[in-house]
């Protein structure tokens, strides 16, 4: 099959040759095995679903909960000529059941699905009668407790297998420790062991970490002394704003980029970026989806991310054409007490939780036992301002109830006019015959719209009234006037994000608050966020190791070029022997109450090279030395 794998991605993707690991993926799933993929960002995940799907008869689910991620998918395929549609939380009844008859009788080959979808009758009566050839889950971290953005709606996957006996299950992920690549398995019901894991390492990528009061100042500086197109990521959107209008007086061509944009405004800002009008990109990290760029320098995080996983996964957009490039951290000690912070936020008291949960219901005027299943668009400011609740505070709250299962909160989602003509040919030419304005706006639908018998087909009333020479608002009256007449479903287009209640409405002393999706996570939150501070701050070992290390990979060596490897060499040992006697002189201060001298002797090395190592690891405050002379290894605490 090797060279039918060749073909297709020849065929559909242009290229003659697969990266590492592809194919032997590709095989696993195509022979029927499940299979868990480990592959950095800027890997090909992907074509490693896609390829065998197409080598296959049937059609490939594919689980993802990112909804715009989902649609860019589904256009690109399409663009390549590929049969894809989406099924998402916010569609109209009409189009999933359009959508799902699609997927049954259709020449469809890819099928996306929100994961909630999955636990829903309908899509278990449906799913029956589709010939699924496998079953492709995506962000799979996210059915992990122990992974950083677990999902309860991820958890109806392994119930969905039952209706898909033999369908081999691919999941894949950019991010995973040992302990959730283990987990995903064990969630999603595989039948044996099968991790196919590529190497973190990114020889190519320099990761430096800069501590600094000034952050502005450093962006600068490395603005100017390093060439070409770069991030710098944010946690806030109005600090996006901020900073890319001081680079922009300071001569570097500079723009931002958030979630609160309009779907145009993002799309040509992120156009302007790719084809080098605009050099850096400041951004949240909503700026993440659809990157390909491969000649991105340099990586600046300005403000610290909640996690390694988040922060190795972003910094990764640096330097995929495999030259060098810079990831590079700012770090102050403010960012401390902002991490704390974060934490006492992100997990509101118990009290607070119940009080978000009533007042969510009595927003929407949803009495108890009823709101399972139901859908709304949600205004987060709004329900804060009526409530007197700070938003941050109902967002969080919101997001522990999502973690319980009772509720999901979608990102704000850009949905475009959707039509779909609900009458057959033969009636359609009738109405364009007593009508002869309907008559040319019909025509010009038919002409750039294809699809429009057979399912939901975004339109665009801009262009529309563009080819019509006509305003906006006349088309919206064309659509209006053919949804009265029954000639068309018409979706308006509306941006918001969605609120979805998977439970009905409970009292709140019986609302559920369990250990495992409260207190465990908060735990693993601290954990993740100590774990990030720790590599800030921490200089006694390789950036590259550190983050290697944390994924499992513990035999890594030094890379060399890192600002801790470099300043290795003022030590005057290679990185290579510095590593070794840093690793020895650890393990013999933590373990014992020596002396600097008693130190020295103990350690199986030249004393000349170990005097250096110590020396340096003092200085740098690796190690201190107690009132009695006795060392104490500070790296860790």
């Amino acid at each position: 099959m090797t060279d039918d794998f060749q073909k297709i991605l020849q065929q559909y993707w242009g290229y003659s040759h697969f990266r590492a690991l592809q194919e032997d993926i590709i095989r696993e799933a195509y022979e029927g095995r499940d299979v868990l993929a480990l592959m950095p960002t800027g890997g090909g995940k992907s074509i490693t679903f896609q390829v065998p799907a197409l080598a296959r008869e049937g059609i490939c689910l594919v689980v993802t909960p990112l909804i715009a991620l989902m649609k860019d998918q589904v256009e690109n395929l399409k663009k390549r000529g590929i049969k894809a549609l989406a099924i998402y939380s916010g569609m109209s009844n009409r189009e999933i059941d359009i959508a799902f008859d699609n997927a049954v009788y259709g020449p469809y080959k890819f099928l996306y699905l929100s994961p909630e979808r999955l636990g829903t009758e309908l899509f278990q009566v449906r799913v029956q009668k589709m010939n699924v050839n496998l079953l492709a889950v995506d962000e799979a971290h996210c059915i992990s407790q122990w992974g950083y953005d677990f999902r309860p709606s991820y958890l109806e996957i392994a119930h969905a297998r039952k209706w898909l006996p033999g369908v081999p299950v691919l999941a894949l992920t950019a991010t995973a420790t040992p302990e959730v690549a283990q987990d995903i398995m064990n969630k999603l019901g595989f039948r044996r062991p099968n991790l196919w894991q590529k190497s973190f390492e990114r020889k190519n990528l320099i990761y430096v970490v800069r501590e600094t009061e000034d952050k502005h100042s450093q962006l600068l500086h490395i603005c100017r002394r390093v060439p070409g197109t770069g991030i710098v990521y944010v946690r806030s959107r109005g600090n996006t704003q901020d900073i890319a209008g001081f680079l922009n007086e300071n001569r570097i061509s500079a723009d931002f980029y958030h979630a609160g944009l309009g779907a145009g405004t993002r799309h040509a800002k992120q156009d302007d970026w790719k084809q080098g009008r605009t050099r850096v990109m400041v951004c949240t990290n909503a700026f993440g989806m659809g990157i390909d760029k491969p000649d991105v320098r340099f990586v600046i995080h300005a403000d610290l991310p909640d996690s390694v996983e988040a922060y190795f996964q972003e910094a990764g957009r640096a330097g995929r054409d495999e030259k060098t490039a810079y990831a590079v951290l700012l770090y102050d000690n403010a960012d401390n007490q902002k991490a704390a912070q974060r934490l006492r936020t992100a997990f509101p008291p118990a009290a607070t939780i119940r009080e978000v949960y009533q007042k969510i219901y009595m927003y929407f005027n949803i009495p108890y036992g009823a709101g399972k299943g139901s859908v709304f668009n949600f205004n987060l400011m709004d329900f804060s301002v009526k409530n007197n609740i700070h938003s941050l505070t109902a967002y969080n709250a919101l997001r522990c109830l999502q973690r319980e299962g009772y509720l999901e909160l979608t990102d704000e989602l850009d949905n475009p006019t959707r039509i779909h003509f609900a009458v057959t040919r033969d009636e359609l030419y009738k109405v364009q015959i007593n009508d002869e304005s309907l008559d040319r706006f019909i025509r010009t639908l038919l002409r750039a719209y294809t699809g429009v018998f057979t399912g939901f087909v975004p339109v665009d009333e801009h262009c529309l009234a563009k080819w019509m020479k006509v305003e906006p608002a006349v088309i919206n009256d064309y659509l209006l006037r053919l949804s009265r007449m029954q000639v068309i479903d018409y979706i308006p287009k509306k941006r918001s994000p969605l609120l979805l209640f998977h439970e009905e409405r409970l009292d709140a002393d019986n609302l559920r608050l369990s250990k495992e999706h409260y207190g465990d996570l908060k735990k693993r939150y601290e954990q993740r966020t100590n774990a990030l501070l720790h590599y800030a701050a921490g200089t006694a070992q390789c950036r590259s190791r550190q983050l290697l290390a944390y994924f499992g990979e513990t035999n890594a060596a030094p890379c060399g070029r890192c600002d801790v490897c470099t300043g290795q060499h003022e030590a005057g040992v290679g990185n290579y022997k510095f590593t070794v006697l840093s690793e020895k002189l650890k393990t013999l201060i933590r373990a014992n109450a020596f002396t600097p001298a008693r130190c020295i002797d103990s350690l199986a090395a030249p004393p000349g090279d170990a005097i250096k190592v110590l020396r340096w690891l003092i200085d740098h405050d690796e190690v201190s030395e107690t009132d009695d002379g006795i060392l104490e290894w500070k790296a860790e605490r």
